[in-house]
């Protein structure tokens, strides 16, 4: 029987892991990310499987070698937390999860993008304090009459496109490569033209290392339109935290809501006495900015279809590499 040691597995996920375990592999759960002290949880299995943010560095590959495992995949979309280069130098096979239930992040996406436009935020902040006055800050535009920009309108920026196409929103996005589908939804347009007329930017593009990091920039937050809502969904990275919080200050945007951070793999998981223990400057100053920023812990894909998907095309990789000696989800270093 092919052991597989899984790391990162919520003790809520565990029933679906089992559930959906077609194949037999005995599988051995640890809950914490794998990090350099949890390694050694392998020892005796024949493959790993990791999820987002957990450590799959040239350390512990070469620990993973020296026990003889082959297979070291992800249950994720992203996987810049793999060493791809190690791996083949290691002679270590490497897979992820291309997708699963698009409306997962694109729900959430929505959700933080309508709580902002709305002012949800300010209002229940203020009840909370016994303060149940009205200030103009609450005043708000209503849904059918905004424009809501889409950057990266790929599988989930075109859910979430939907979701506001549907509440009467005009809808227009930026995609160097947008699908047929895509173009019948939302107005095609370059990204200056879409941050200047869009009451609400929603983020979905993906993270590449040393490519685009810090995407959201001062340019970016000054050109949008004044008094607007952005949404990032996708990676911490690709937002300049100093220019977003400039823009709140001076009144130009309305509002932030992000499900990512940097540097996360010291931050997501861990519950600290108070924010000023959180270990990245940064992420203690968004989080202090609270209501105008809205910060989720990276839950985006934490629904039951997300995570079907995320297991049983994870079951299908190993599957396929085991009896076949390959599959279509695999991924190389270039």
């Amino acid at each position: 029987m092919v052991k597989i040691t899984s790391y990162g597995v919520r003790p809520i996920e565990r029933p679906y892991f089992d559930k959906l375990n077609k194949y037999g592999f005995e599988m051995t759960y640890v809950e914490d990310l794998l990090t350099h002290d949890n390694a050694e949880a392998s020892k005796g299995a024949d493959a790993v499987l990791v999820r987002g943010n957990c450590l799959a560095d040239r350390q512990n590959l070469e620990k993973f070698a020296s026990w003889g495992i082959k297979y070291v995949f992800t249950r994720s979309v992203g996987f810049n937390h793999m060493d791809l280069q190690a791996a083949a130098d290691l002679g270590i096979e490497m897979a992820r999860v291309p997708g699963y239930s698009p409306y997962a992040v694109a729900e959430l996406a929505f959700t933080l993008g309508m709580n902002l436009f709305r002012h949800v935020n300010l209002g229940i902040s203020q009840t909370r304090q016994a303060d149940f006055t009205i200030s103009p800050a609450m005043f708000s535009k209503e849904i059918h009459t905004a424009t809501v920009g889409i950057v990266g309108i790929g599988r989930i920026g075109y859910t979430e496109a939907k979701l506001y196409k549907a509440l009467g929103a005009k809808v227009v996005a930026y995609d160097p490569y947008p699908s047929d589908a895509a173009k019948e939804l939302a107005e095609m347009m370059d990204l200056p033209d879409l941050l200047k007329q869009s009451d609400i930017v929603s983020v979905h593009v993906p993270y590449f290392p040393g490519k685009n990091e810090d995407l959201i920039d001062d340019q970016f937050v000054s050109q949008m339109k004044q008094g607007a809502v952005l949404i990032n969904t996708a990676r911490g990275e690709l937002a300049n935290i100093p220019a977003i919080l400039k823009g709140l200050a001076d009144g130009h945007l309305d509002g932030y809501g992000a499900d990512v951070v940097v540097d996360e793999v010291n931050i997501l998981g861990k519950q600290f006495a108070s924010v000023d223990d959180i270990p990245n400057q940064q992420v203690r100053d968004l989080v202090r900015a609270n209501p105008r920023v809205l910060i989720t812990p990276h839950v985006g894909s934490y629904t039951e279809p997300a995570l079907q998907d995320m297991i049983s095309i994870s079951y299908d990789n190993f599957h396929d590499i085991l009896t076949t000696g390959t599959t279509k989800n695999a991924i190389h270093a270039k």
